[in-house]
């Protein structure tokens, strides 16, 4: 029996590669509707700490089965103080001018969204950029 060296040599990376995504050192979860957030302090090679922050979203099939998409950020010790600073210069800015009150289609069944622009000489469309179709030369 001949063994693929190549492949035994990648399947090892591949057993490695998940043995090191598996050892959390600390580990916290948001669920949070169809999503759910993973953050984890692991550790390099050279046994210092970062942090990944995965997000993942569970979609239903039309026949009921399910997938996972997940999306994965490193941040490192390096980057913890600039990371911070601009997190909570943002989710002030959100709840600063829209408050904590969550308004959108997906939590509240009732939701309209209110059109307020009016339509101006400059945003409607103008006749030139239509063409006339007669559908009888198709």
């Amino acid at each position: 029996m001949e063994i693929n060296t190549k492949k035994l040599i990648d399947c090892r990376i591949m057993r490695d590669n998940d043995m090191l995504e598996k050892e959390e050192i600390f580990s916290k979860v948001l669920r949070a509707g169809r999503r759910t957030y993973f953050f984890d302090v692991r550790a390099t090679k050279a046994d210092d700490y970062y942090i990944t922050i995965t997000e993942s979203k569970k979609f239903t099939e039309e026949d009921g089965s399910f997938h996972f998409k997940k999306h994965k950020i490193y941040l490192y010790k390096e980057d913890f103080a600039a990371f911070t600073e601009i997190l909570e210069d943002m989710t002030s800015y959100v709840l600063n001018h829209k408050g904590e009150e969550v308004i959108s289609e997906r939590h509240q069944k009732d939701f309209k969204k209110e059109y307020t622009t009016e339509r101006t000489e400059e945003t409607a469309p103008k006749a030139s950029n239509f063409t006339d179709v007669d559908f009888d030369d198709i």
